[in-house]
């Protein structure tokens, strides 16, 4: 008799008849991500440090269990299949097992939820991606980061949505972890080997509010305290303009108070604010543009971006500066920082242009240490199959270490075929 080796996913969908599980749906996708830039002395699609590639497997299953009972569960794997030893001298991420020459693959379950529906209110309580300004999952990576947290989410009052959360562990490189990468990887988003641990200090709670009242206006307020390490909130709103057809603007403002830090990010003492706004056109058919603006306190202590990743100030933010690539910029202390984007959808091919200035003088500098950032962007669904491809200058300011202030070119190929 043979063994019969059987994942998690698998076989709760084999199981799923025998125990009355409707609604069953199964996804997923296969992704090979590269990339490559002439930092110091190396040349583009060289096989040296400057070049980093990753595989990865995304397999998921949901359902319900009972009438308002339901269930999701989703399992990843990263490998480099050797690319590393051939093409590239780098990891895209450092979830992998193993180290140097050694990096391995490794697979995980990244979401393991159950959630049930009374009425207008919703629980939600497990492994799970979460969405919010301050803490949340970045999907643009080959793998993303998750959490293990209990969210409470009532839609009782009209137009109104309350959500309560508390975050108690997570596989991002957060404000209080930081990752090692097996190899020098480039998302510095993940704990070695994508493994999960306290989030933060002692967990986080959150607290929100979001309302659409005003069917043109959507509003948010948030609040967070991170045990030990930051009081914060997050307000935004996005509306429709009323005397300008096609036009829209938004509107957001960000306080991060540290507190009872000890050792774990000394002599972090001030708090960090931010604002930004951003005003975008829709009036030609298949373009979108906008322009934002956003400015950090120059004293804060901590950087105005995800929380749960980027540990050293290199998470993605939420500010609408955003850059394409360069994380750990807009929302760094003492950042004044714009953005022009420009999305066209040609029928033949999704373009976008993007642009970001970031000058970043903390504290009592005098001399930017920001950056500039150009992309060009090329996407194109082929069935299944979506490639996407982008090439991007970056020109960092002369006090920025970064290539030693010196202009430099990036191109990243990344590949997902859904099933």
């Amino acid at each position: 008799m043979k063994l019969v080796k059987m994942s998690l996913v698998a076989a709760m969908v084999m199981g799923a008849s025998a125990f009355a599980i409707d609604n069953v749906k199964v996804d997923g996708d296969a992704k090979l991500y590269y990339g490559t830039n002439n930092v110091g002395t190396a040349k583009l699609f060289n096989n040296g440090a400057n070049s980093f590639a990753d595989t990865a497997l995304r397999l998921g299953v949901t359902g319900d269990l009972m009438k308002g009972v339901s269930f999701g569960v989703t399992g990843y794997a990263v490998s480099t299949l050797g690319l590393e030893n051939n093409l590239v001298g780098n990891t895209w991420t450092n979830a992998h097992s193993g180290a140097g020459a050694n990096v391995g693959t490794n697979g995980w379950i990244g979401e393991m939820w159950m959630a049930g529906t009374l009425g207008k209110t919703t629980a939600k309580v497990g492994r799970m991606s979460l969405d919010t300004p301050l803490a949340f999952s970045e999907t643009w990576s080959v793998v993303p980061n998750t959490f293990e947290a209990a969210v409470l989410i009532n839609q009782d009052i009209p137009d109104t949505t309350l959500i309560g959360a508390w975050v108690g562990s997570s596989n991002g490189a957060d404000v209080a972890h930081p990752g090692a990468a097996p190899v020098a990887d480039k998302d510095n988003m993940l704990r070695d080997n994508a493994m999960f641990g306290t989030f933060a200090s002692h967990g986080a709670y959150a607290a929100a509010v979001v309302n659409n009242s005003l069917k043109f206006l959507t509003a948010q307020a948030w609040y967070y305290n991170v045990v030990n390490v930051a009081d914060a909130y997050w307000l935004q709103a996005d509306w429709d303009c009323l005397l300008v057809k096609n036009v829209k603007v938004g509107v957001q403002y960000a306080d991060m108070s540290p507190k009872n830090l000890g050792t774990t990010l000394a002599g972090t003492t001030h708090d960090s604010s931010a604002y930004a706004a951003k005003v975008g056109y829709e009036g030609v058919k298949n373009l979108k543009v906008s322009v934002a603006y956003s400015s950090t306190d120059k004293n804060g202590g901590l950087a105005v971006q995800n929380v749960a990743t980027g540990n050293g100030g290199s998470g993605q933010s939420k500010l609408y500066t955003e850059a394409f690539w360069n994380y750990g910029y807009v929302g760094a202390p003492g950042a004044k920082s714009y953005n022009l984007t420009a999305e066209y959808n040609a029928g033949i091919a999704q373009f976008g242009l993007y642009y970001t200035d970031a000058s970043v003088k903390a504290g009592t500098a005098t001399v930017s240490s920001g950056m500039t950032e150009a992309a060009v962007t090329a996407s194109k669904d082929f069935g299944p199959l979506n490639a996407t491809l982008a090439y991007f200058s970056t020109n960092p300011d002369t006090a920025n270490t970064l290539n030693a202030g010196k202009r430099y070119d990036s191109a990243l190929a990344m590949f997902k075929v859904k099933f």
